[in-house]
């Protein structure tokens, strides 16, 4: 386990690496929400008849808990874009902060589900009918799909910064407005950019789900390796995704997890048992208490180091074990083998009864970092009976 030593010794190391960059004119300033908005009112300016039927602005400083009503209520089927602008800051002087593609979540009426894109801009059918709110994600987490927090509100003053948020109201299809709309205009390239959104589809590997309190993401695609296996691609940049497949088999002497993995390049330069360094990438075993045990390739931690996870969030529910360490066989397949009842025991404790997912996670929101790794022949093995996951 870490200490407040090595914590602080992380923090001066980031500290120190972003003051570097500030020195070097290498940091971009804040989002110009001035600008966004000008833009972004010139575009609507030039709209065609019939294709706009109306739209809202949203200002969300960092410290408001969800929600924030829009002030615009739709009917189920109406078709809607939101492009969102700003940034909130986990730590100015560290120069971690979350996107709005992370952190902007959004929801139809008192008791729509949640949900928020891939990306900064999204456009969706409205699942119902009723009021359209938005709300600021980190720190907190969502306890319900309908957006109660497993946190006090108390933590959103923990972080600053601020979000915009045009939110469009379309005659017709999303789709059919972004085009009419671009045709007349697009110098941000906002409009285009959410065009091809919409056109690139789901990308999600058949068979898998994000996470959904989470949220979704782009991480992760279905590929061929070299040798013309089936594997899932990741590519993780200053986002966070946990990709999951259901499972069933039970956890005993002989319960084990196979994989082939290719890892390119990880996504941390630090060691990642604390908070502000906590970026990797991992295969991990979810149990039928909750708990998962996560398995991954650490950029300077031995091999076998076992640690609980450090974000408050999910401290007590995941287990981080080493595997690999280094660079030495970066870009290199290798396979890979675990006793799953044999680890938990060891790190975790008294094993339950059933293994119930298998995950993929990827995390380089706190460096921005990025990590790039294939996964194949994924199996879990249980009293004689073999599950093939991918």
């Amino acid at each position: 386990m870490t200490g407040k030593m090595t914590d602080l010794v992380v923090a001066g190391q980031l500290a120190a690496r972003a003051a570097g960059r500030r020195i070097r004119a290498e940091i971009e300033p804040p989002p110009d929400l001035d600008r966004f908005s000008r833009a972004m009112e010139q575009v609507l300016a030039k709209a065609p008849e019939g294709i706009v039927r109306d739209y809202c602005w949203v200002y969300i400083p960092a410290t408001r808990p969800p929600w924030v009503d829009a002030n615009m209520a739709v009917d189920e089927g109406d078709e809607l874009s939101y492009f969102a602008e700003g940034r909130v800051y986990v730590s100015p002087a560290l120069d971690i902060y979350v996107t709005p593609s992370l952190q902007l979540w959004c929801k139809i009426g008192d008791r729509g589900e949640v949900f928020r894109g891939t990306r900064s801009s999204h456009s969706f059918r409205a699942p119902g009918s009723g009021p359209v709110s938005f709300g600021n994600y980190f720190p907190n987490d969502w306890a319900d799909p309908q957006g109660a927090r497993k946190e006090s509100d108390d933590v959103y003053g923990q972080v600053s910064g601020e979000l915009l948020v045009l939110v469009i109201r379309w005659h017709g299809a999303a789709r059919d407005g972004l085009r009419a709309l671009g045709a007349a205009g697009d110098p941000t390239g906002l409009l285009r950019q959410e065009l091809e959104r919409i056109e690139q589809g789901n990308t999600t590997p058949e068979g898998w789900h994000y996470l959904w309190h989470l949220g979704p993401a782009e991480i992760y695609r279905k590929q061929h390796a070299a040798n013309g296996d089936a594997c899932i691609a990741c590519m993780t940049h200053g986002d966070v995704g946990i990709l999951q497949r259901d499972v069933d088999l039970p956890l005993e002497a002989s319960t084990e997890i196979s994989w082939a993995w290719c890892v390119q390049q990880l996504p941390s330069t630090l060691r990642e048992d604390t908070v502000p360094s906590h970026d990797y990438m991992s295969i991990a075993v979810e149990i039928d208490n909750g708990r998962d045990i996560t398995y991954y390739w650490s950029i300077n931690l031995p091999v076998g180091t076992g640690y609980d996870c450090p974000l408050p969030n999910w401290a007590g529910k995941e287990f981080h074990v080493v595997v690999r360490s280094g660079e030495t066989g970066l870009g290199r397949w290798h396979n890979e083998r675990r006793n799953l009842y044999k680890d938990y025991l060891s790190y975790m404790g008294s094993p339950p009864a059933r293994v119930v997912r298998v995950w993929l996670i990827a995390n380089s929101i706190f460096q921005r970092g990025r990590g790039v790794c294939d996964y194949a022949d994924i199996r879990l093995q249980a009293g004689g009976k073999e599950v093939r996951v991918l």
